[in-house]
């Protein structure tokens, strides 16, 4: 059965309302959800479906989008990217995954969505619910790697393989999470929206500062031109000598 919905996160909206406002039912942003029937029917269905192992083997799918998991990948990445000195590449890896999931932590508290379930034997998280934050995180994380391996690879097929790959990876975490209670389907379908918006967001950003770079570097490593050689007209001093007089044979 379907857990009473508590709120197990930090808000601070209750903690500026007790210091500086009267009590305020109303979350700070109120969202219409027009799949809100199709949210608990695939969210009651998959309660009543769950088992021990099928728990087991999705909790082991969307820890490739837990902030655990993301760290790792992260510190790893920064470390190469320092010993590279690849610091735009820093810059967009810091942006693009750790802000978009700081953003996403905004959005749950604006929304103020409560979680499918809240109570039961495979519960273990907390907080709100949209947008999710597994699903977010992998979209960022997967799909910003895909963005660095993009250049390299030339193929047109490897390049579809390379997204397909990350696009695998980021529904099967985001399946995890609506299988597992943790999030209705609209969560997840918002934190790939959320996920692929900031990551364009990020990508025409970085294009000035990616012209900024690479001109100093490209101006160094080319040779310097040597000056063009450009012919100049030479006038000579020679005397053309009158035609001879006609002379009589």
């Amino acid at each position: 059965m379907t857990g009473r919905p508590q709120n197990l996160a930090f808000d601070w909206l209750d903690l500026f309302i007790t210091f500086y406002g009267p009590p305020v039912i109303t979350p700070p942003l109120a969202i219409a959800n027009p799949l809100g029937s199709i949210d608990h029917g695939v969210a009651a269905w998959f309660h009543a479906h769950l088992t021990h192992k099928f728990v087991a083997v999705l909790r082991a799918i969307t820890e490739f989008g837990s902030s655990e998991w993301i760290a790792v990948v992260l510190s790893v990445a920064v470390l190469l990217f320092i010993f590279k000195r690849w610091w735009l590449s820093l810059a967009m890896m810091v942006v693009s995954v750790p802000g978009g999931m700081l953003l996403n932590e905004l959005v749950k508290v604006l929304v103020h969505r409560h979680r499918p379930f809240v109570d039961g034997w495979f519960v273990d998280w907390s907080g709100y619910s949209f947008a999710s934050g597994h699903t977010i995180g992998a979209t960022l994380l997967y799909g910003q790697i895909a963005l660095f391996v993009f250049p390299l690879v030339k193929g047109r097929r490897g390049r579809v393989w390379l997204f397909s790959a990350a696009t695998l990876v980021v529904a099967m975490v985001g399946f995890s999470r609506i299988a597992l209670g943790a999030h209705y389907v609209t969560d997840v379908l918002a934190g790939m929206f959320f996920g692929m918006s900031w990551l364009t967001i990020c990508l025409f950003a970085a294009r000035p500062l990616r012209r900024l770079v690479l001109r100093p570097v490209i101006e160094n490593a080319l040779p310097e031109a040597e000056p063009e050689l450009v012919p100049v007209p030479v006038q000579t001093d020679d005397v053309v000598a009158p035609p001879a007089a006609n002379s009589v044979i």
